[in-house]
């Protein structure tokens, strides 16, 4: 598995311990930046880590930024992406196998290390579960053709 991660300088460290535990998974990573926690822009990482998940580059995306919040925002306006704001296993979990997220978000001011490496490991686990739930992704996708 091939993942791609990305960050503001408010998720700069939990991006870091992020990609520490994807490696020692021997999950292959890519890292877009930033490398500091010099200020940044959310939504310049939250670009091109979707634009990347989107040219299917990569099997899906982790960004990270104070809270998450700004990063899901962002990257849910790139055509084909599904990112999902989460903060706890539950809904890592269910963000893939309902929702069939492609990018997780996280926040780097409300979630320790230790949680985030559960949250990242619970939607890696995940699979989409298909079903009932390809009908209400169909649906997402009419909603994105007819208006981004």
């Amino acid at each position: 598995m091939k993942l791609v991660v990305g960050s503001d300088h408010g998720g700069y460290s939990l991006k870091e311990s992020i990609k520490k535990h994807l490696i020692a998974r021997d999950v292959e990573v890519e890292d877009y930046g930033t490398f500091s926690e010099e200020s940044v822009d959310y939504p310049d990482y939250a670009l091109k880590v979707g634009k990347a998940v989107e040219k299917g580059e990569f099997a899906g995306g982790i960004l990270c930024c104070g809270t998450g919040i700004g990063v899901s925002i962002a990257a849910n306006k790139v055509k084909g992406i599904r990112a999902a704001h989460v903060t706890d296993c539950f809904s890592a979990k269910y963000a893939k196998e309902h929702n069939n997220a492609n990018i997780i978000c996280l926040g780097g001011r409300i979630t320790g290390p230790g949680l985030a490496d559960m949250i990242v490991d619970e939607w890696i686990d995940a699979d989409f579960m298909g079903g009932r739930h390809s009908r209400r992704i169909d649906k997402i996708n009419k909603i994105e053709k007819e208006n981004l």
